[in-house]
């Protein structure tokens, strides 16, 4: 009996690890220097330094605004040796990225920093909404 249970547990936290994989997207990265403002969602309005634009991909509009964006590097989209850091970061919409944007989010490049070398320029990302 403990023994269909414990199997029932482990196969919902299966289930619940790939759901959530699922739902995790891929794109390119870049990044833009600072200073962070204006931006097109809050004008002069300081958001801090994890802040992020987004391409018409994910500007819905500008219904981007405020969302937040776990991002993580997963490789490098050019020749840049070992672009990519461990981890993730938390990002908020602050801009829109126009059609000259080379990648679907525009990171800050403290956020950026965090995740990829900015040497690398661009990198292929992870993100899902948070």
């Amino acid at each position: 009996m403990g023994y269909k249970i414990e199997s029932v547990f482990i196969m919902v936290g299966i289930v619940s690890c790939l759901i959530s994989v699922a739902h995790a997207a891929q794109g390119n990265a870049v990044f833009y220097d600072p200073p962070y403002t204006p931006s097109k969602c809050y004008g002069n309005r300081n958001d801090g330094v994890m802040v992020a634009g987004v391409s018409d991909a994910l500007w819905n509009g500008g219904a981007a605004c405020g969302r937040k964006y776990r991002v993580s590097c997963i490789r490098g989209a050019n020749k840049a040796p070992k672009p990519c850091k461990q981890g993730s970061v938390v990002v908020t919409v602050v801009d829109y990225c126009r059609r000259v944007c080379n990648g679907d989010i525009n990171l800050s490049k403290d956020a950026f920093s965090r995740i990829a070398d900015p040497d690398a320029g661009k990198v292929v990302i992870q993100y899902d909404q948070v």
